[in-house]
């Protein structure tokens, strides 16, 4: 019998039991227990965390962790709180997060690209009028990160016939139909090329206020912005002024520096802004436990940590 495997997390009721149903169901073999039911020997011999948003003391109270589970893509907050306990910090790399964000971004692109912002404010209006049509050939669309979510974007931005951009801090290899663009001076010129610019960057101290005013006021004029990446690589206020300005023409936002979004943030009201509850790219239950699941079982096959962060980058 495998020695338990904690679960930390700070969730609601009805969404960790569906996580500690999942992970059961994927694991029959281990015993996968909450924190707050182990006692403090068990907690000194738990050497696997399984987290999700945990508590750094909670993480703490298991001094003889060989490694971290998250649950989530992102792991900037881990990294932040728990990063200098110097156990390693194993992200989520999930195909069926890929598939979502993929959908999202060409949903919302379309969104974008059939100007349903402007026939929204038409219908407030009580307005009637056929706006000319942009077809995706004449549309393109730069993404910023050129991960495993920006490369399935890429593909399902090219088989709808969109032209695509790609931006990545380093040169790399990108999907067929796609052009790459790499360091600073390559995001200069694909900011100032794309109609729509989808950042999926994950939050590093490279990347914190990356898109500030600097960087919107290079785009190209009337340019529109989806952030699915995360809240502090836009700077709000530069943003807000580039759409009061008139230099970005609409911003779909996912993500933001405080979540949830405070009731008196000015992006809830400004005509320019579409705000969204992070939805983009959910973690599903069942997709992530056969991930940790797999995980497991090499650890315990081979007694190798699977691939961690690298602190210093912080992904």
């Amino acid at each position: 019998m495998s020695e338990t495997i904690a679960f930390v997390g700070n969730l609601d009721a009805e969404e960790e039991a569906d996580f500690l149903a999942a992970l059961a169901a994927a694991l029959p073999e281990e015993t996968i227990r909450p924190f707050r039911h182990l006692s403090a020997a068990e907690r000194a011999a738990i050497r696997i965390a399984i987290v999700a948003n945990p508590d750094p003391a909670e993480v703490a109270q298991l001094p003889n962790l060989a490694w971290i589970q998250s649950l989530w893509a992102g792991v900037e907050r881990l990294v932040r709180d728990l990063g200098q306990s110097g156990v390693p910090i194993v992200r989520l790399i999930d195909p069926e997060l890929a598939r979502t964000m993929a959908e999202a971004v060409l949903a919302w692109t379309y969104y974008l690209q059939r100007d349903m912002p402007a026939y929204r404010r038409q219908q407030e209006a009580g307005t009637w009028g056929q706006l000319a049509y942009r077809p995706p050939n004449e549309t393109t669309v730069g993404l910023l990160g050129l991960g495993a979510l920006g490369s399935a974007a890429a593909e399902r931005l090219v088989g709808a016939g969109f032209r695509v951009s790609a931006w990545s801090r380093s040169p790399k290899d990108v999907p067929p139909g796609v052009t790459g663009f790499s360091g600073a001076e390559g995001l200069g010129d694909l900011l100032a090329t794309s109609d729509i610019a989808v950042c999926l960057l994950p939050l590093t101290g490279e990347t914190r206020g990356l898109l500030e005013a600097g960087r919107f006021a290079a785009m190209k004029p009337g340019a529109a912005l989806i952030n699915f990446g995360r809240g502090p690589i836009v700077a709000t206020d530069a943003l807000l002024a580039a759409l009061d300005a008139g230099q970005l023409s609409h911003a779909v936002l996912d993500v933001f520096e405080v979540e949830p979004l405070p009731p008196d943030s000015p992006l809830w009201r400004h005509p320019g802004v579409t705000v969204l509850p992070h939805i983009s790219g959910p973690t599903t239950p069942r997709s992530s436990a056969a991930i940790v699941a797999g995980n497991v079982r090499a650890y315990r096959a081979s007694g190798r940590i699977p691939q961690a962060v690298d602190m210093t980058r912080g992904y």
